[in-house]
């Protein structure tokens, strides 16, 4: 049974930083797209960025390229958002998924975190 636990969510000032986590669990993750995802109230589930398990093949939004990184950390299974600048519309709940193939979007992703929430003020 794959299992995704996300991390590090908080409340910080614009223009500051925060990293999320990612622990994957249960599965063979090197065939796997690992994703984040966002969503703010009222609003759709959004791609923010995927990689490729080997860490070669990233993918961006536009709204966060050069402002956020997606890595990996093979051993220990985790997959990290690194995000800098941040503004206060990148305030959501952010959502760590993986997919068995290259996929932007939500309904390629089997499985799902709970979510870890990201505040901007102003």
């Amino acid at each position: 049974q794959v299992q995704l636990v996300e991390s590090g969510g908080g409340l910080v000032q614009a223009g500051g930083s925060l990293r999320l986590s990612c622990a994957a669990s249960g599965g063979t993750f090197s065939l796997y797209t690992m994703g984040w995802f966002r969503q703010a109230p009222e609003k759709e589930r959004e791609f923010v960025a995927a990689i490729r398990w080997n860490g070669r093949n990233t993918f961006y939004a536009d709204s966060v390229k050069g402002r956020f990184t997606i890595s990996t950390d093979n051993a220990k299974n985790t997959v990290y958002l690194q995000m800098n600048s941040l503004k206060p519309e990148d305030t959501a709940l952010y959502y760590c998924a993986a997919s068995t193939v290259l996929s932007f979007g939500p309904s390629s992703y089997y499985y799902w975190g709970q979510g870890t929430q990201v505040t901007v003020s102003k």
